[in-house]
């Protein structure tokens, strides 16, 4: 199901701003793939390359959710080394972007792990974090009147772990990725967030530790 913005937010005429600005980055990331693949980047490189993609989407899609006054979410799935946007329909139904491009599933090669941690505690399976004594509770589900307890089949996916609000207010987490190669040494490169905008890196302190 794709996007729909609230109508009052629609505009007829020309582009906004940060469709705009959406059109430049994706070119610019595309560009960048394009020359990653053409002259084989190093695999550390490339790494770092996803970490600055990531850090510059989620920026994207939280100033993306301040400008439509949206409530985005970002979903990451550590079991199937991907990421992925979601926003909160007005049924309070949190869905998938699919209109955005940039905003779209990510999935990251095979060599990558992607490892995300809220307020110092790893992120965990959802039947851990869903269950019997878990840290959160269905029934606090922002969707709450369509969840059933009981029912697998039935239960809409969890909320995104990471918030990016209306108000400009962002989830306290750090996200870290991992390159496992046995060609070259191990590398990591962290994104994280104090709760707003600007996303931290350590970016260059990971290039540095490499060499």
């Amino acid at each position: 199901m794709s996007m729909c913005l609230p109508r009052h937010h629609r505009s007829s005429l020309g582009f906004t701003l940060i469709e705009i600005m959406l059109v430049l980055v994706i070119m610019g990331l595309v560009a960048g793939y394009v020359v990653m693949n053409a002259f084989g980047m190093d695999p550390k490189d490339k790494l770092k390359a996803e970490a600055e993609r990531f850090m510059v989407v989620s920026t994207m899609a939280a100033d993306f959710a301040v400008l439509n006054q949206m409530q985005f979410g970002l979903v990451i799935d550590e079991e199937r080394n991907r990421y992925h946007f979601a926003y909160l329909d007005d049924d309070n139904n949190w869905l998938p972007v699919t209109d955005q491009p940039a905003f779209a599933e990510r999935q990251l090669d095979a060599d990558y792990l992607i490892n995300l941690k809220l307020d110092d505690f790893e992120w965990q399976s959802e039947s851990s974090l869903f269950g019997d004594g878990g840290l959160f509770d269905e029934t606090l589900s922002v969707a709450n009147d369509t969840v059933n307890i009981g029912n697998t089949e039935d239960k809409p996916p969890p909320p995104p772990q990471i918030m990016l609000l209306s108000s400009g207010d962002i989830t306290e987490f750090s996200v870290t990725f991992t390159l496992y190669d046995e060609r070259t040494s191990d590398a990591e490169f962290t994104i994280s967030s104090q709760g707003y905008l600007p996303l931290q890196h350590d970016i260059e302190h990971n290039d540095d530790q490499a060499e």
